[in-house]
């Protein structure tokens, strides 16, 4: 480990730096778990968002859900690499769990 402190990201307001520089390691540690959680949820908002638009095609595919997909799973569309991809997604105590579906395009 380095003595000197790390170089915060450019993006990160100063009043925000200020703050963490001020910390204890323990609550630095609390802010790094809940932003990561933070960073979790406002994922998923975006992937509801994704299953809102993409509502209509579920109604249309077939339950075919496996076994280890829990019934109040629901599927969303994420896109990688170009390519677009059903997720089987649902919640498990405070994460998010998603299982591969597969392609949107059977093509793909």
């Amino acid at each position: 480990m380095s003595d000197e402190p790390p170089i915060p990201p450019a993006s990160l307001p100063t009043e925000l730096i200020d703050t963490l520089d001020e910390s204890t390691p323990e609550s630095l540690r609390d802010v790094a778990t809940y932003a990561e959680a933070l960073a979790e949820h406002k994922e998923c908002e975006n992937c509801r968002e994704e299953e809102e638009v993409d509502d209509t095609d579920a109604e249309e595919r077939p339950d075919d859900r496996p076994d280890d997909v829990p019934t109040k799973a629901t599927i969303t569309v994420k896109e990688i690499n170009e390519n677009r991809y059903y997720y089987w997604q649902w919640r498990d105590g405070d994460k998010i769990k998603s299982k591969y579906k597969g392609p949107v395009t059977p093509d793909e």
